[in-house]
C-alpha cells in the first residue's frame, strides 16, 4: 500500500471537507492508500506541516484537500525541496482554479481515484520573490479580492462573496505606475490598472483571459491593462469573459520564463489568490518542479 499524508481545510466549500473525510478516507483506503490527515488550524499551518513531513520522512505522496488556499500554502511547502512528493487535489473550495486547469473533477469521489489510479505529470511552478505559485501571480487594485472576503462570507455564500466584494471595490477603481522587465520581451513602463502573470489558463473562475497558457511550457502568459477609465474597464471586463480582449489597445500580452516588476508606489501581491507581500518583485519558472496526479486519458474534467 502507499501511504499519503491527507492535509485538509475543514471549512473549505462550505465546510464540505468536514463532512466528506470519512468517505473520502474510505474510498482512498479500499484504492490501496493508506492516509494519516492533518486539519489545518490557520495560515501558513498547511505549509508547515508539509515541512514536517518532509522531514519526517515515510510519506509516498501528500493529497491536498481544500480551495486554492491550501493548496498555495503546500505547495509552498513542497516546492525547492529536494525531496519533493508527487501531489493528489480533492478540490472542495470555493474557486479551485487550479484543478480546474488541470482537469481534476470537482466530485471527491472522482478527485480521490485519479489519485488511487496514480498517473502523474510534471507541472511548471513559479516562484515570486522567496515565494511559490502554481496559477497566478497579479497585482492592482482587483488583485486584492480574494484575501479581502471574510472566510464566513466565503462559507456561507460561496463564489457570489467574491463578486459582491468586486462591485464594492470597482468604485475605487484608480490605475498604478508600474515598470515590467521581461526576459527577451522587453521593457514596459506607465500606468496599470493591474497585471496578471499566468501560470495556468483559469484565473478566477474563468477560462478565457489565458486560453492559450500551459502548465508545462516553460512560460509565463503575462497580461497587463493599461490605465482606463470605469467605462472603459467594464467594457474589458466583457471580452475578457468570452476571450475577446487580445486585440484592445488597452491590454499587452507576452509571455516570458522571467520578468521584474517595480513601482514607486505600496503593490501589494497576490499569488494564487493569498497575499504575498509587496513588490518589487522578480517571477521566474521552475520547469516540471512537481508531480500532479491527473487523468491519463485526459477526458477528466471539472465540473
Amino acid at each position: 500500500m502507499k501511504r499519503a499524508r491527507l492535509i485538509y481545510n475543514p471549512t473549505s466549500g462550505r465546510e464540505e471537507m468536514r463532512r466528506r473525510l470519512p468517505d473520502i478516507l474510505q474510498k482512498l483506503d479500499e484504492g490501496g492508500i493508506e492516509v494519516t490527515c492533518h486539519a489545518t488550524t490557520g495560515e501558513g499551518d498547511a505549509t508547515l506541516e508539509v515541512e514536517r513531513l518532509l522531514e519526517r520522512g515515510g510519506y509516498d505522496l501528500i493529497i491536498a484537500a481544500g480551495g486554492d488556499g491550501t493548496l498555495y500554502e503546500v505547495i509552498n511547502g513542497l516546492a525547492g525541496k529536494v525531496n519533493r512528493l508527487p501531489l493528489g487535489i480533492v478540490p472542495v473550495g470555493t474557486t479551485n482554479d487550479f484543478a480546474r486547469a488541470m482537469g481534476i473533477p470537482k466530485h471527491w469521489e472522482y478527485a480521490c481515484e485519479l489519485i488511487i489510479n496514480q498517473y502523474s505529470v510534471p507541472i511548471d511552478v513559479g516562484k515570486a520573490n522567496e515565494r511559490y505559485f502554481i496559477n497566478i501571480a497579479g497585482g492592482g487594485f482587483l488583485t486584492e479580492l480574494s484575501y479581502d472576503v471574510p472566510i464566513k462570507l466565503k462559507t456561507m455564500i460561496g463564489q457570489l462573496a467574491y463578486y459582491l466584494k468586486g462591485m464594492e471595490k470597482m468604485v475605487h477603481l484608480r490605475p498604478t505606475e508600474l515598470t515590467f522587465e521581461a526576459e527577451d520581451v522587453g521593457t514596459f513602463t506607465g500606468e496599470f490598472m493591474l497585471f496578471l502573470i499566468c501560470n495556468s489558463n483559469s484565473v478566477g473562475g474563468f477560462e478565457r483571459l489565458a486560453p492559450d497558457s500551459k502548465l508545462d511550457d516553460g512560460l509565463f502568459d503575462v497580461l497587463l491593462i493599461r490605465k482606463c477609465n470605469l467605462a472603459e474597464f467594464i467594457r474589458l471586463v466583457s471580452l475578457a469573459l468570452r476571450g475577446e480582449h487580445f486585440g484592445d489597445p488597452h491590454v499587452e500580452h507576452f509571455r516570458t520564463n522571467r520578468l521584474t516588476v517595480t513601482s514607486p508606489d505600496k503593490v501589494q501581491l497576490n499569488l494564487d489568490g493569498e497575499y504575498g507581500g509587496t513588490l518589487p518583485g522578480t517571477f521566474e519558472i521552475l520547469p516540471s518542479h512537481i508531480e500532479i496526479f491527473k487523468d491519463e486519458t485526459g477526458v477528466s474534467t471539472y465540473s
